[in-house]
């Protein structure tokens, strides 16, 4: 996809300015205690209907505004952060980790949900990714997403979908859950997830400190591998 250099210069301070903000807020102890004894592996789970087939109109990680737009997206602002571990609990470096997720009202932008009656945010990105840097860590800021129907009797909790690449590979498609949510515990995808497994795919919330919003809350979701065999 092409960019004009405008873009680019966004993207490459943004991503700096996120990068930054995760090592000052992780820090090299914080680290180390993260990824300390064993790590489960983080159950996979559908990619479901709206994985972007649409070129993006920006590829960056913050999804709460668009290149070109002067507006910010509708909704409370989160940083989502973590670590890509292998199966040793080994942190990942150089992995593409790509989310994708509804609006803050609960739609995608996406042409399968386009009878959804609830209006497009123009100024919401709606996908994004971002690379892990040397200790395997990312992070994003977007805006907590919106529960919507997905069918008779069925309302998705508050989800971010999320999948890790390494080159072409594929390496993960799962899903991330607020603790909490009123519609989780009867959420037909999230009980696919073997009961032991669950909390691996649900984050709870922590202050954000002096280096992000001061507004915003921020979740952890680390993201391990299970074994290859």
């Amino acid at each position: 996809m092409t960019h004009t250099s405008r873009v680019l210069t966004r993207r490459q301070l943004l991503m700096a300015s996120l990068a930054g903000a995760a090592t000052a807020f992780l820090g090299p102890m914080a680290c180390a205690k993260r990824i300390a004894g064993p790590c489960g592996p983080t159950p996979p789970q559908t990619e479901g209907p709206f994985y972007p087939i649409d070129d993006q109109l920006d590829e960056d990680s913050d999804l709460t505004f668009v290149s070109g737009r002067a507006g910010r997206a509708e909704g409370s602002v989160i940083y989502v952060q973590g670590q890509v571990r292998d199966s040793q609990c080994r942190p990942i470096r150089g992995a593409r980790v790509e989310i994708w997720q509804a609006s803050a009202r609960g739609r995608y932008n996406h042409p399968y949900d386009r009878e959804n009656p609830v209006p497009l945010d123009p100024n919401f990105q709606g996908w994004g990714e971002a690379l892990t840097n040397e200790d395997g860590r990312y992070l994003f800021k977007t805006v907590h997403p919106g529960q919507y129907p997905a069918g008779p009797g069925w309302i998705r909790p508050s989800h971010i979908h999320f999948k890790v690449l390494q080159g072409k590979s594929e390496l993960l498609t799962t899903q991330m859950y607020f603790a909490g949510d009123e519609y989780l515990e009867r959420d037909r995808i999230f009980l696919g997830v073997p009961a032991a497994q669950r909390e691996h795919v649900i984050v709870r919330p922590t202050e954000p400190g002096k280096d992000f919003d001061p507004s915003a809350l921020v979740y952890t979701f680390n993201l391990a591998l299970g074994s290859a065999g």
